[in-house]
């Protein structure tokens, strides 16, 4: 099988995250950067699914320079190849520019299934999947917590709030992950040294035969029109129990309309 896992590098969750004041985008170097969490589980059912049906694992990614960071983890858990497109005009664009770009990569790599996390933690869109879905005109299935493939077909059951749907599709697909599909291996101390010499094909938007204008902040459908910093934590309400504890408490929690 050829299977294309879609990794993106995101700032950490537990580092403090903001815009940038000039253009209302995500501040990247504000944060430590790292793989975004569930395409941790993207990869690993990737690989998965190589181990078990054999074929080649491909990488790819957009972003700046040191997205290549998070390709060579990737590559350092166990997959054969990957490419980085990274060009300095992709600053700034939205999720369907970001579908475009993959679109067109896709198209020069070939696939059989495409896996990705059903979100990424600095935007939370979780619309990426049915974007690229629609521009390569194959089945969509997200938010799989379980993934089986005959190498023609491939069956899901997808995450619901009263279980899971099981859904099936012809091959190639789309397919959207959630975080209990697997546990995700780390790499070894043999794979991070290995990774060192896997292909790393960089691409930039004129390798793929799109315009600047095409892409980044300007071209892009969606944007932030303002923001503010979050208000300081403001200091607690201290009630004083003097036989009337339980009254004020519940006056409060009134006021707040927990009650």
């Amino acid at each position: 099988m050829n299977i294309v896992v879609l990794v993106k590098q995101v700032p950490d969750t537990w580092s403090e995250r903001r815009l940038r004041a000039d253009d209302s985008t995500l501040d990247r170097d504000a944060a430590d950067a790292v793989i975004n969490e569930l395409d941790d589980y993207a990869i690993e059912e990737g690989l998965r699914l190589q181990e078990a049906h054999g074929g080649e694992v491909t990488i790819v990614s957009m972003g700046p320079q040191k997205a290549a960071d998070a390709i060579r983890k990737a590559l350092s858990m166990g997959a054969d190849k990957a490419v980085h497109v990274t060009d300095e005009a992709l600053r700034g664009s939205d999720g369907l520019v970001t579908s475009a770009v993959l679109a067109s990569v896709l198209g020069r790599t070939g696939f059989d299934l495409v896996i990705l996390g059903s979100e990424s933690t600095d935007a939370r869109m979780g619309t990426l999947a049915a974007m690229l879905a629609e521009r390569l005109g194959v089945p969509q299935m997200s938010f799989a917590s379980k993934v089986e493939t005959d190498g023609s077909k491939i069956t899901i059951h997808r995450q619901a709030d009263y279980g899971y749907d099981t859904v099936e599709g012809a091959l190639p697909a789309v397919v959207s992950v959630v975080e209990k599909i697997n546990e995700p291996r780390y790499p070894s101390f043999k794979g991070i040294m290995a990774a060192k010499k896997k292909p790393v094909e960089t691409l930039s938007l004129a390798d793929l035969g799109m315009d600047a204008s095409q892409a980044g902040l300007a071209a892009s459908a969606t944007q932030v029109v303002s923001f503010a910093n979050r208000p300081p934590r403001a200091a607690g309400t201290i009630v004083t129990d003097e036989g009337d504890g339980g009254a004020k408490a519940a006056e409060f929690l009134a006021s707040r309309k927990f009650i």
